[in-house]
């Protein structure tokens, strides 16, 4: 299994998910090893590969120092990596590759395994294979559709992340006039004097890069989406080879609520990230505008890995009854949402399965979440949640009301609340993809009629 990070300094939902599916294998007898990589620029063992078990699943951690990246096109292509990966294949003879995530990574992995003859089955989490950020959202913070023909949008995206990231306030003043530069850029970054400069080059990986992943992606055998919603983005996009739905399993204590004497303070709660595409402030903004009620806003997420954006979260809600109430282990995630009356995602982006709302809904907390397929594949108004729309934290407010004028609404709907599927069922799911994929690709001609 190969995955950009993992435990135990990364986390997240794609390491969880690995993680999950990795040590359920191993308890229905299969031999699993997890190949993650180091991003550049954390600290490293020192040796080019290093060797650990996390909680009996050995793990094989790249040295992502060891590949630096200097352009564009080695974010998604890395050459260097290729022999590498051929060593480590070979070493370990798997019958099959399972890939969760490519950053890191790179589609050169793709090349190794096709040059190999390896079946490969590839868990779309993200938008990595279409869009350069990963969010499928543009320089102007709306959803997008995907690279258009010039691949100019992408370069606004290119130019937007460079300058809001930058470490020069004047660069990120200067953001939101950047990127509206795109398209001169990309005609400038197009003239053949130009070629062999950093915005030549720039503009030419940009352009390149969605037919080399969708080349790539084309060696796989099968592809597993979390949400059908997903699965259908990349089949927009081109995605030519077999593609299923499987939604992800959680393993969680799923007791009822406890009952509480009182329903007041109603305690709305967030846990993610504190980031601009995660919407956290559009939830600020949306509690602090409640009719005066008694009420409490907590949020999960570390103040460190965003500290501009966390700071503005904290000018936000001056006054106001919010508590940042920094991260917690994953084995605390019932705990914390026993204590929350209402789980708010309000992502700006297209979610997909996120781990959190699953969680939520398995310990019967209801959602209210951004109407994005991704999130209201889950949810049934009235019944375990509720969404508004994309960015409106005028409508949040307004859906986050309905718990402050009814103060039985939350209780109500933790009795309708729930979700059932573990990881032993996502996990079953997954193996009968490689029974198939197995089967498939020893027989040509059951692979011709696939």
């Amino acid at each position: 299994m190969f995955v950009h990070c993992f435990f135990p300094e990364h986390f997240y939902g794609t390491e969880a998910y690995t993680f999950e599916l990795a040590r359920n294998l191993q308890k229905l007898n299969h031999d699993v090893v997890v190949v993650t990589s180091t991003f550049i620029g954390e600290a490293s063992g020192g040796d080019l590969i290093s060797r650990y078990t996390y909680e009996g699943i050995p793990v094989l951690r790249i040295d992502g120092n060891r590949f630096p990246q200097h352009r564009v096109r080695d974010t998604y292509l890395q050459p260097g990596l290729t022999s590498l990966f051929e060593k480590l294949l070979l070493e370990q003879q798997p019958d099959l590759v399972h890939i969760t995530h490519l950053i890191n990574h790179t589609a050169s992995l793709l090349d190794v395994v096709n040059r190999l003859r390896i079946p490969a089955v590839f868990t779309l989490t993200d938008f990595f294979g279409i869009c350069y950020t990963n969010k499928l959202e543009d320089a102007g913070g709306e959803l997008c559709q995907g690279p258009d023909v010039m691949r100019t949008n992408c370069l606004a995206c290119y130019l937007r992340a460079r300058s809001m990231n930058g470490s020069s306030r004047i660069l990120r003043s200067l953001a939101p006039a950047c990127w509206r530069m795109a398209p001169f850029l990309n005609r400038l970054g197009s003239l053949s004097l130009l070629q062999k400069t950093p915005l030549g080059q720039l503009v030419a990986d940009l352009r390149a890069r969605p037919a080399l992943l969708a080349k790539r992606y084309s060696y796989l055998q099968m592809v597993i989406t979390p949400t059908r919603f997903l699965r259908n983005v990349y089949q927009r996009s081109g995605l030519s080879v077999p593609a299923q739905t499987s939604w992800f399993g959680i393993d969680i204590d799923r007791a009822p609520k406890p009952q509480r004497a009182s329903p007041l303070p109603l305690r709305i709660g967030y846990i993610g990230q504190l980031a601009s595409h995660k919407g956290v402030d559009l939830l600020v903004r949306a509690f602090k505008a409640l009719r005066p009620c008694t009420a409490e806003l907590n949020l999960w997420g570390p103040l460190d890995q965003n500290p501009i954006y966390a700071r503005l979260l904290m000018r936000l809600a001056d006054g106001a009854s919010v508590r940042f109430a920094g991260t917690f282990p994953p084995r605390r995630m019932a705990a914390v949402l026993k204590e929350i009356d209402v789980l708010v995602i309000p992502s700006r982006w297209y979610e997909n399965s996120p781990l959190v709302m699953l969680s939520a809904l398995a310990c019967h907390t209801p959602v209210v979440v951004s109407a994005v397929e991704g999130l209201t594949e889950f949810v049934v108004e009235g019944h375990n949640g509720f969404s508004f729309r994309r960015g409106d934290w005028r409508h949040l407010r307004d859906q986050l009301e309905r718990f402050v004028v009814d103060s039985n609404l939350a209780p109500q709907l933790s009795r309708t609340t729930s979700y059932p599927r573990t990881t032993l069922d996502m996990t079953k799911d997954v193996i009968a993809t490689y029974e198939h994929v197995i089967t498939t690709s020893l027989d040509p001609f059951a692979q011709e009629q696939s």
